[in-house]
């Protein structure tokens, strides 16, 4: 392509394998603006060089790889989702290392051959507990993780025979022994919280539905004063009655009972106090002036009122000069 400090021609990759197989590794792992490039060589066969106009053909087979969870990743917005149905025409899921232990020993022993005839040097082997032990590791890197092992091993071992406890000294130590296992889960303690839950709910509508009464009660009394006679009068003895200090939560939640009590009304001992339409003071609420020339003049008023029409004094607490003062005075009609 065409370039700052390019110096010849030199071929891409679609152009390169044109007509054969491209084989793109973690693919999981394109930036967004390299995807939307790739699909349109996947949907059109069509590429143009950097720097270049020229619309130029290729014809290959795509081969992609990853070990993240694509579709995911299209959910959350770091994969084309039209790339990821355009290269998941053939999928293969290959499984986990661990979850072909069969595959572990030939791996080990085709990276240790390959190994030995690149350096020319003596491949090892492994005895049975060294297999064993091979077998039952969990390989968290899978097949690159065992191939630095094989590798690791034929530099620094000085035995061609490797037992179990020279293989242990190779093996991470976080990773030798089985997973963790996962607490079980305690579906009696979900089930109480549950419980409870829906319990208190309860309750605070219930209350919620009470104190609703109690208004619409008392707005009935004031609108009609002979029915005062006949109103509940709730006293703290009644209420501590009805609501017990102590509830046992857990006693409640097997019983599938509230734990609260309605109140329950209690005729008055006393005289009723009767409430008049006279006893009830109704306040008009007086518009206040937001007039920024009335607030001024205002002002203008206390300050003088408290300096006792001393005008140096009331300019001075006002923050402006007497002059403007006396200008103002004349302005609003204030008399001193």
């Amino acid at each position: 392509g065409a370039f700052t400090g390019a110096v010849d021609s030199r071929k891409g990759y679609f152009e390169t394998v044109n007509g054969g197989t491209i084989f793109l590794d973690e693919i999981g792992e394109m930036p967004l603006g390299t995807q939307a490039r790739l699909l349109r060589v996947l949907e059109t066969g069509e590429f143009i060089r950097v720097g270049s106009s020229k619309v130029q053909k290729t014809d290959v087979r795509v081969i992609a790889a990853t070990n993240r969870e694509l579709l995911d990743f299209t959910q959350t917005g770091k994969f084309r989702q039209d790339l990821y149905y355009r290269l998941s025409t053939v999928p293969i899921r290959v499984p986990a290392l661990r979850d072909r232990k069969e595959d572990i020993p030939l791996l080990f022993r085709k990276f240790v051959i390959d190994f030995s005839e690149r350096y020319k040097t003596s491949p090892i082997y492994l005895d049975e507990s060294a297999r064993q032990l091979l077998v039952e590791h969990l390989w968290p890197g899978n097949v690159r993780e065992l191939k630095n092992i094989a590798e690791q091993i034929s530099v620094l071992s000085n035995k061609e025979t490797i037992s179990a406890a020279d293989l242990r000294r190779f093996l991470p130590e976080k990773t030798m022994n089985r997973l963790p296992m996962l607490a079980p889960h305690q579906n009696g303690s979900t089930g109480e919280f549950a419980n409870e839950r829906e319990i208190l709910y309860k309750l605070f509508f219930d209350m919620k539905k009470d104190v609703t009464e109690l208004k619409k009660m008392f707005v009935e009394i004031l609108q009609n004063p002979s029915l005062a006679g006949a109103a509940a009068q709730f006293t703290q003895e009644s209420l501590l009655h009805d609501f017990p200090a102590t509830t046992d939560i857990n006693a409640h939640v097997a019983a599938q009972q509230p734990v609260y009590a309605a109140p329950q009304i209690v005729p008055a001992n006393t005289q009723p106090v009767l409430l008049h339409e006279h006893d009830i003071q109704h306040h008009e609420e007086v518009e206040e002036s937001l007039n920024i020339m009335d607030k001024e003049k205002e002002l203008i008023e206390k300050a003088l009122k408290k300096h006792k029409g001393k005008r140096r004094d009331a300019a001075l607490d006002l923050g402006i000069s007497e002059r403007t003062l006396y200008r103002k005075l004349k302005e609003y009609n204030i008399e001193e």
